[in-house]
């Protein structure tokens, strides 16, 4: 019994100093931020962070995945600010966490979001941003693929995390998939079966440039970056974004 009590006091102290952790982590990303707010393309208010300089070139969107929101982006928005691109995270219409989480109008309509990203992407080109790249969790990654599929929408890279084919209403179609010319990197971990099966589905279903990984991992969506393979798909999607929509805007693919 005493070893029992003992591994339980050792279990919350290592879960007491990573909330520690994490909330550090927030603080400091939001000390580095600006909070924002924009329309979707069909004229829903959405509030968001963003992060980075004022006059860079290139700018990446962060879409959370369900049932989270923006603040899941906060730590890694903060990477890529510091690295000279402009970070854009936001709520979905219908979340809203309060506080320094924000609070976007409307209903929860996962069939709508797309158009989120799509007002997101507006954004940062309203902003003075040249080049824009896409990054999304999830349903957040099914979005992002839509949008990229959009003929006037100039998408330089996308990348998913755990991006379902398929999730309320929000579906990419095969068709959109082989419309979309940015450049396409799929992560999902093997454990996250659907989300495995489907990121092979749209590296086989996409045109070049484009990649697939597929961790030994269990974690889903945003988790994939706190999770046992973190640093694995943060410096992917840090290399990724680098090669193909770098800040200093020029291509090196």
């Amino acid at each position: 019994m005493r070893r029992f009590v003992t591994l339980l006091a050792v279990v919350a102290t290592v879960s007491a100093a990573c909330t520690g952790r994490e909330a550090e982590v927030e603080r400091y990303a939001l000390g580095r931020s600006t909070p924002v707010t924009f329309a979707s393309t069909d004229g829903v208010e959405l509030a968001g962070r963003v992060f980075g300089p004022d006059a860079a070139p290139t700018g990446v969107v962060l879409a959370h995945m369900l049932p989270a929101d923006q603040r899941s982006w906060y730590a890694f928005a903060e990477r890529l600010g510091s690295l000279g691109y402009r970070a854009l995270t936001f709520n979905f219409r219908g979340y809203c966490p309060g506080g320094d989480g924000g609070c976007s109008q409307g209903e929860q309509d996962v069939a709508a979001i797309w158009q989120d990203v799509q007002g997101a992407a507006a954004y940062l080109r309203d902003h003075g941003v040249q080049q824009v790249a896409l990054v999304g969790a999830s349903m957040g990654g099914t979005a992002s693929l839509i949008v990229s599929s959009q003929p006037n929408e100039r998408i330089d890279a996308v990348a998913t995390l755990s991006a379902p084919v398929s999730i309320e209403g929000l579906t990419v179609t095969p068709e959109q998939l082989q419309m979309i010319t940015a450049a396409k990197l799929f992560v999902a971990g093997n454990g996250d079966t659907t989300a495995a099966d489907a990121a092979q589905d749209f590296y086989n279903q996409t045109l070049q440039p484009k990649r697939v990984e597929i961790y030994p991992s269990d974690d889903h969506g945003t988790d994939l970056l706190s999770g046992n393979q973190s640093e694995n798909v943060r410096t992917l999607l840090l290399t990724w974004l680098q090669q193909y929509a770098p800040v200093e805007g020029d291509r090196n693919a």
